[in-house]
Protein backbone atom coordinates (compact mmCIF):
# COMPACT_ATOMS: atom_id res chain seq x y z
CA UNK A 1 0.00 0.00 0.00
CA UNK A 2 1.47 3.11 -1.40
CA UNK A 3 -1.29 5.70 -0.75
CA UNK A 4 -1.28 8.48 1.77
CA UNK A 5 -5.01 9.30 2.92
CA UNK A 6 -5.78 12.36 4.86
CA UNK A 7 -8.18 11.07 7.69
CA UNK A 8 -8.67 13.44 10.69
CA UNK A 9 -7.64 17.19 11.50
CA UNK A 10 -7.19 19.55 14.18
CA UNK A 11 -5.99 23.61 14.88
CA UNK A 12 -4.29 24.76 17.77
CA UNK A 13 -4.60 28.96 17.17
CA UNK A 14 -3.59 30.87 20.11
CA UNK A 15 -6.11 33.64 21.39
CA UNK A 16 -4.66 37.29 21.25
CA UNK A 17 -5.33 38.44 18.11
CA UNK A 18 -3.36 41.27 16.44
CA UNK A 19 -5.10 43.88 13.64
CA UNK A 20 -3.46 45.62 11.31
CA UNK A 21 -4.31 48.95 13.21
CA UNK A 22 -2.39 47.22 16.14
CA UNK A 23 0.51 46.81 14.48
CA UNK A 24 0.64 49.98 13.12
CA UNK A 25 1.04 51.32 16.87
CA UNK A 26 4.11 48.97 16.61
CA UNK A 27 5.52 49.88 13.73
CA UNK A 28 5.43 52.38 10.96
CA UNK A 29 2.74 51.21 8.85
CA UNK A 30 -1.23 50.83 8.13
CA UNK A 31 -3.90 48.84 7.32
CA UNK A 32 -4.28 49.92 3.69
CA UNK A 33 -0.92 48.79 2.93
CA UNK A 34 -0.11 45.62 4.60
CA UNK A 35 -3.88 44.43 3.36
CA UNK A 36 -3.31 45.67 -0.67
CA UNK A 37 0.88 44.05 -0.12
CA UNK A 38 -0.66 40.48 1.34
CA UNK A 39 -4.28 40.42 1.55
CA UNK A 40 -3.45 39.88 5.78
CA UNK A 41 -5.83 41.82 8.05
CA UNK A 42 -4.91 40.40 11.43
CA UNK A 43 -2.54 37.80 12.93
CA UNK A 44 -2.67 35.41 16.30
CA UNK A 45 -0.07 35.50 18.65
CA UNK A 46 0.16 33.43 22.06
CA UNK A 47 -0.45 35.15 24.74
CA UNK A 48 0.57 34.51 28.29
CA UNK A 49 0.51 30.71 29.14
CA UNK A 50 0.87 29.38 25.27
CA UNK A 51 3.38 28.21 23.20
CA UNK A 52 4.39 26.41 20.72
CA UNK A 53 4.35 23.66 22.40
CA UNK A 54 0.55 23.88 23.96
CA UNK A 55 -0.46 24.99 20.33
CA UNK A 56 0.89 21.67 18.67
CA UNK A 57 -0.40 19.48 21.85
CA UNK A 58 -3.99 21.10 21.00
CA UNK A 59 -4.32 20.89 17.25
CA UNK A 60 -2.87 17.34 17.67
CA UNK A 61 -5.34 16.25 20.37
CA UNK A 62 -8.20 17.44 17.58
CA UNK A 63 -7.15 15.47 15.08
CA UNK A 64 -6.97 12.39 17.18
CA UNK A 65 -10.29 12.98 18.45
CA UNK A 66 -11.39 13.78 15.23
CA UNK A 67 -10.13 10.49 14.07
CA UNK A 68 -12.13 8.62 16.48
CA UNK A 69 -8.73 6.50 16.74
CA UNK A 70 -7.08 4.95 20.37
CA UNK A 71 -3.35 6.59 20.72
CA UNK A 72 -2.19 2.89 20.28
CA UNK A 73 -3.29 3.06 16.53
CA UNK A 74 -0.46 6.13 15.39
CA UNK A 75 2.18 4.30 14.38
CA UNK A 76 5.08 7.70 13.68
CA UNK A 77 4.68 11.35 15.17
CA UNK A 78 6.69 14.43 13.20
CA UNK A 79 5.78 18.01 13.83
CA UNK A 80 7.24 20.75 11.70
CA UNK A 81 8.58 23.74 12.91
CA UNK A 82 11.51 26.35 12.99
CA UNK A 83 10.11 27.44 16.75
CA UNK A 84 9.41 24.70 19.20
CA UNK A 85 9.49 24.94 22.48
CA UNK A 86 12.96 23.44 23.61
CA UNK A 87 15.58 22.44 21.19
CA UNK A 88 14.54 19.19 23.26
CA UNK A 89 12.80 17.49 23.76
CA UNK A 90 11.09 18.02 20.54
CA UNK A 91 7.57 19.40 20.15
CA UNK A 92 7.13 15.77 18.76
CA UNK A 93 7.91 14.37 22.04
CA UNK A 94 5.88 16.68 23.90
CA UNK A 95 2.44 15.78 21.93
CA UNK A 96 3.82 11.92 22.32
CA UNK A 97 3.85 12.26 26.31
CA UNK A 98 0.44 14.66 26.33
CA UNK A 99 -1.57 12.15 24.01
CA UNK A 100 0.01 8.38 25.68
CA UNK A 101 0.87 7.80 22.19
CA UNK A 102 2.84 4.37 22.21
CA UNK A 103 6.61 4.46 23.07
CA UNK A 104 7.83 2.06 20.86
CA UNK A 105 7.37 4.55 17.37
CA UNK A 106 8.82 7.28 15.51
CA UNK A 107 8.91 10.54 17.15
CA UNK A 108 10.65 13.45 15.68
CA UNK A 109 10.87 17.15 14.67
CA UNK A 110 11.56 18.21 11.02
CA UNK A 111 12.61 21.47 9.57
CA UNK A 112 11.69 22.85 6.22
CA UNK A 113 10.14 25.97 7.14
CA UNK A 114 7.16 26.91 5.32
CA UNK A 115 7.57 23.88 3.35
CA UNK A 116 7.81 21.57 6.46
CA UNK A 117 4.12 20.33 6.69
CA UNK A 118 4.71 18.74 3.11
CA UNK A 119 7.80 17.29 4.47
CA UNK A 120 6.55 15.62 7.74
CA UNK A 121 3.68 14.02 5.83
CA UNK A 122 6.19 12.34 3.14
CA UNK A 123 8.51 11.52 5.87
CA UNK A 124 5.31 10.08 7.75
CA UNK A 125 4.45 8.22 4.43
CA UNK A 126 7.61 6.51 4.55
CA UNK A 127 8.51 5.83 8.18
CA UNK A 128 4.73 3.83 8.08
CA UNK A 129 5.84 1.79 4.88
CA UNK A 130 9.07 0.80 6.24
CA UNK A 131 7.79 -0.33 9.55
CA UNK A 132 4.53 -2.22 7.91
CA UNK A 133 2.91 -2.49 11.01
CA UNK A 134 -0.81 -3.53 9.99
CA UNK A 135 -1.90 -2.53 13.82
CA UNK A 136 -0.69 1.02 13.30
CA UNK A 137 -1.53 2.11 9.99
CA UNK A 138 -1.91 6.21 11.03
CA UNK A 139 0.11 9.13 11.14
CA UNK A 140 0.00 11.82 13.36
CA UNK A 141 1.44 15.19 11.65
CA UNK A 142 1.73 18.46 13.27
CA UNK A 143 3.09 22.25 11.68
CA UNK A 144 3.38 24.93 14.29
CA UNK A 145 4.75 27.73 14.85
CA UNK A 146 5.46 30.83 17.34
CA UNK A 147 7.01 33.09 15.25
CA UNK A 148 6.14 35.88 17.31
CA UNK A 149 9.09 35.18 19.08
CA UNK A 150 11.32 34.99 15.88
CA UNK A 151 10.35 38.60 14.85
CA UNK A 152 11.91 42.06 14.78
CA UNK A 153 9.43 44.72 15.73
CA UNK A 154 11.24 47.43 14.19
CA UNK A 155 11.55 46.00 10.68
CA UNK A 156 7.93 46.71 8.98
CA UNK A 157 8.94 44.43 5.91
CA UNK A 158 8.37 41.24 8.03
CA UNK A 159 6.70 41.94 11.23
CA UNK A 160 3.69 42.47 9.84
CA UNK A 161 3.16 38.94 7.77
CA UNK A 162 3.90 36.44 9.97
CA UNK A 163 2.00 35.00 13.06
CA UNK A 164 1.39 32.18 15.61
CA UNK A 165 -0.65 29.06 14.65
CA UNK A 166 -0.45 25.22 14.80
CA UNK A 167 -2.64 22.41 12.66
CA UNK A 168 -2.38 18.59 12.74
CA UNK A 169 -3.51 15.92 10.94
CA UNK A 170 -3.90 11.98 10.67
CA UNK A 171 -3.06 10.06 7.33
CA UNK A 172 -3.21 6.59 6.53
CA UNK A 173 -1.25 4.31 4.31
CA UNK A 174 -3.91 3.09 1.55
CA UNK A 175 -3.94 2.43 -1.97
CA UNK A 176 -5.77 5.35 -2.88
CA UNK A 177 -3.55 7.77 -5.57
CA UNK A 178 -0.63 10.06 -3.95
CA UNK A 179 2.05 11.65 -5.75
CA UNK A 180 5.03 14.60 -3.50
CA UNK A 181 7.13 16.29 -4.93
CA UNK A 182 9.99 17.69 -2.86
CA UNK A 183 12.58 20.03 -3.62
CA UNK A 184 15.18 22.81 -1.77
CA UNK A 185 17.98 25.24 -3.60
CA UNK A 186 20.04 26.52 -0.36
CA UNK A 187 19.05 29.94 -1.18
CA UNK A 188 19.46 32.28 2.19
CA UNK A 189 16.57 34.69 0.64
CA UNK A 190 14.69 33.67 4.42
CA UNK A 191 16.56 33.02 7.15
CA UNK A 192 16.40 32.98 10.87
CA UNK A 193 19.65 32.79 13.04
CA UNK A 194 19.26 31.21 16.28
CA UNK A 195 16.48 33.05 18.26
CA UNK A 196 15.87 35.46 15.79
CA UNK A 197 15.16 37.46 13.91
CA UNK A 198 13.60 36.53 10.75
CA UNK A 199 15.00 37.86 8.73
CA UNK A 200 13.85 38.30 4.68
CA UNK A 201 14.61 39.55 0.85
CA UNK A 202 10.86 40.00 -0.25
CA UNK A 203 11.54 40.36 -3.79
CA UNK A 204 13.87 37.38 -3.99
CA UNK A 205 10.96 34.98 -2.04
CA UNK A 206 8.46 36.54 -4.32
CA UNK A 207 9.87 35.32 -7.41
CA UNK A 208 10.88 32.45 -5.96
CA UNK A 209 7.56 31.47 -4.94
CA UNK A 210 5.24 32.20 -8.09
CA UNK A 211 7.73 30.01 -9.77
CA UNK A 212 7.71 27.04 -7.21
CA UNK A 213 3.97 27.21 -6.67
CA UNK A 214 2.73 26.23 -10.20
CA UNK A 215 5.87 23.99 -10.99
CA UNK A 216 5.28 21.40 -7.49
CA UNK A 217 1.55 21.41 -8.98
CA UNK A 218 2.39 20.73 -12.20
CA UNK A 219 4.53 18.03 -11.15
CA UNK A 220 2.48 16.55 -8.97
CA UNK A 221 -0.52 16.28 -11.29
CA UNK A 222 1.21 14.96 -13.76
CA UNK A 223 2.49 12.06 -11.17
CA UNK A 224 -0.67 11.31 -9.96
CA UNK A 225 -1.93 10.80 -13.37
CA UNK A 226 -4.60 13.87 -13.18
CA UNK A 227 -5.23 17.59 -14.35
CA UNK A 228 -5.84 20.61 -12.30
CA UNK A 229 -10.02 20.19 -13.22
CA UNK A 230 -9.89 16.70 -11.22
CA UNK A 231 -9.27 18.79 -7.81
CA UNK A 232 -11.44 19.65 -5.58
CA UNK A 233 -9.22 21.95 -3.74
CA UNK A 234 -5.69 23.74 -3.91
CA UNK A 235 -4.21 24.73 -0.27
CA UNK A 236 -1.21 26.25 -0.72
CA UNK A 237 1.32 27.95 1.94
CA UNK A 238 -0.35 30.88 3.34
CA UNK A 239 2.40 33.19 3.05
CA UNK A 240 0.50 36.49 0.51
CA UNK A 241 -2.35 36.20 -1.38
CA UNK A 242 -0.50 38.21 -4.53
CA UNK A 243 1.62 35.04 -5.11
CA UNK A 244 -1.22 33.04 -5.04
CA UNK A 245 -3.63 35.35 -7.12
CA UNK A 246 -0.37 34.86 -9.31
CA UNK A 247 -0.15 31.45 -9.86
CA UNK A 248 -3.67 31.39 -10.86
CA UNK A 249 -3.68 33.48 -13.60
CA UNK A 250 -0.61 31.68 -14.42
CA UNK A 251 -2.38 28.14 -14.64
CA UNK A 252 -5.89 29.90 -15.95
CA UNK A 253 -7.38 28.31 -13.06
CA UNK A 254 -10.43 28.42 -11.30
CA UNK A 255 -10.14 30.79 -8.30
CA UNK A 256 -12.63 28.85 -6.31
CA UNK A 257 -10.35 26.12 -6.28
CA UNK A 258 -7.71 27.60 -4.18
CA UNK A 259 -8.43 27.91 -0.56
CA UNK A 260 -6.71 31.41 1.12
CA UNK A 261 -7.44 31.83 5.03
CA UNK A 262 -4.00 34.46 5.51
CA UNK A 263 -6.46 37.20 6.21
CA UNK A 264 -6.93 35.75 9.47
CA UNK A 265 -4.04 34.49 10.46
CA UNK A 266 -1.21 35.83 8.44
CA UNK A 267 1.97 33.72 7.32
CA UNK A 268 1.83 31.02 9.57
CA UNK A 269 5.35 29.26 8.64
CA UNK A 270 4.79 25.36 8.48
CA UNK A 271 1.12 25.55 9.90
CA UNK A 272 -0.52 26.89 7.44
CA UNK A 273 -1.51 24.29 5.32
CA UNK A 274 -3.17 21.76 8.24
CA UNK A 275 -4.85 25.13 9.42
CA UNK A 276 -6.28 25.74 5.92
CA UNK A 277 -7.52 22.07 5.82
CA UNK A 278 -8.74 22.37 9.27
CA UNK A 279 -10.87 24.64 8.71
CA UNK A 280 -12.36 23.13 5.35
CA UNK A 281 -13.30 19.76 7.39
CA UNK A 282 -14.88 21.77 10.20
CA UNK A 283 -17.23 23.89 7.68
CA UNK A 284 -18.14 20.58 6.25
CA UNK A 285 -15.82 21.87 2.89
CA UNK A 286 -13.55 18.55 2.90
CA UNK A 287 -15.58 15.08 2.67
CA UNK A 288 -14.28 11.71 1.62
CA UNK A 289 -13.71 10.88 -1.99
CA UNK A 290 -11.59 14.44 -2.25
CA UNK A 291 -8.77 15.04 -4.20
CA UNK A 292 -6.60 17.41 -2.80
CA UNK A 293 -3.08 19.35 -3.94
CA UNK A 294 -1.23 20.79 -0.79
CA UNK A 295 2.03 22.88 -2.08
CA UNK A 296 3.74 24.77 0.52
CA UNK A 297 6.81 26.77 -0.35
CA UNK A 298 9.40 29.17 1.78
CA UNK A 299 12.52 29.23 3.85
CA UNK A 300 15.16 27.39 3.13
CA UNK A 301 14.64 27.73 0.01
CA UNK A 302 12.36 24.41 0.12
CA UNK A 303 9.18 23.60 -2.10
CA UNK A 304 7.19 20.72 -1.55
CA UNK A 305 3.51 19.51 -3.27
CA UNK A 306 1.51 16.46 -2.67
CA UNK A 307 -1.74 15.47 -4.22
CA UNK A 308 -3.70 13.20 -2.16
CA UNK A 309 -7.58 11.95 -1.34
CA UNK A 310 -9.47 12.59 1.43
CA UNK A 311 -10.64 8.99 3.31
CA UNK A 312 -13.31 8.07 5.18
CA UNK A 313 -13.40 8.00 9.26
CA UNK A 314 -11.80 4.91 10.52
CA UNK A 315 -14.46 2.26 11.57
CA UNK A 316 -14.68 0.71 15.21
CA UNK A 317 -12.61 -2.95 13.06
CA UNK A 318 -9.80 -0.67 12.11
Amino acid sequence: MEGFQLIATGAGIPSRVVTNDDMSRIVDTSDEWITTRTGIRQRRFCAEGEDAGSMAIEAARQALANSGLDPAQIGCCLCATIAARYLTPTNACLIQQELGLPQDIPVLDINAACSGFIYGAAVARGLLASRNDPARPYALVVGCEQLSRLMDMTDRSTCVLFGDAAGAAIFKLSDAPFAVDLGARGDMAIKVPEGGPIQMDGSAVFRFAVDALPRSLHTVLQEAGLTLDQLDWVVCHQANSRIIDHCIKKLKADPAKFYKNMDRYGNTSAASIPVALHELAESGRLTPGMRIACIGFGGGLTWGGMVLTVGPRPTAQE
